[in-house]
Parts: structure tokens; sequence; C-alpha cells
């Protein structure tokens, strides 16, 4: 695609800070700068988010998740990491392509990730009634 940030930092059009790179996908640092080491792992071809990203991409994309959260805490430090996805701009989605993030955590860094609304009162055995495939 043309015009996406995203497209743009693998083919090297644009600078980015690459941390990984495999024949399928690409990590880079999150410009944001809002936690140290924030991580962007996409797959190099282009797709909008995980409802159209074909399966032999997505599994790429989490096989890397999965070796770059095992590197930062194996090797760099960290105690743990979140892994955050949002797919449409119903879920807040900013940049449409694919990406999940890792952000690498350490023992009371301060962090909220699940900054929630508060419980509603759900009858979780008529969602999943509605829900169930």
């Amino acid at each position: 695609m043309n015009d996406c940030i995203f497209c743009k930092i693998i083919k090297g059009e644009i600078p980015g800070h690459k941390i990984y790179e495999d024949d399928k996908t690409y990590a880079f640092l999150d410009i944001s700068c809002d936690s140290y080491g924030h991580t962007l792992v996409v797959p190099k071809k282009h797709c909008t988010n995980i409802l159209d990203c074909d399966e032999a991409d997505f599994k790429a994309v989490m096989a890397a998740v999965q070796k770059i959260s095992r590197h930062y805490v194996d090797d760099c430090g960290f105690d743990g990491v979140n892994i955050i996805n949002a797919s449409g701009q119903a879920a807040q989605q900013s940049v449409f392509h694919l990406h999940m993030h890792i952000i690498p955590r350490k023992n009371d860094d301060g962090l909220n990730t699940w900054g929630l609304n508060d419980k509603f009162d759900l009858n979780l055995a008529e969602i999943c009634s509605k829900l169930k495939i």
C-alpha cells in the first residue's frame, strides 16, 4: 500500500528503529515513546488488521511476538510483557496495517495498561449464548 506508514518503514522509505526482521515480519520501536522498549510487530505483507490477515502471516507475526518477548525477558532484564492489538476503528486502531504492540514490563514500573471501565452488571450466560461459535 503506497500511503501506509508501516509499509514505508518496512521498505526503508522512512526511518525506523528495527528490532527484528525475518522473511514475513518486521518489528520496530514505536515512535510514541510512551514506555521503554514499546515495540510494534507487523507483517511485511500489508493487511488492515487481524480480521483480513491470512493465517500464515498472522502465525508469523505471533511467532515473532513470542520470540521478541522471550528475548526481552530472558536477555534484556524485563520481568514480563503486555501484548496489545486494536483491530478496527471502534477498537481504537490508529494505523490501518496489522500491528501487535509489545510493552516490555518491569515489576513496579508504574504503567497501567489495564485502565478498563468499572464493572458492568452483565449476564455472562446470556452473553455466552449469543457469542458462542
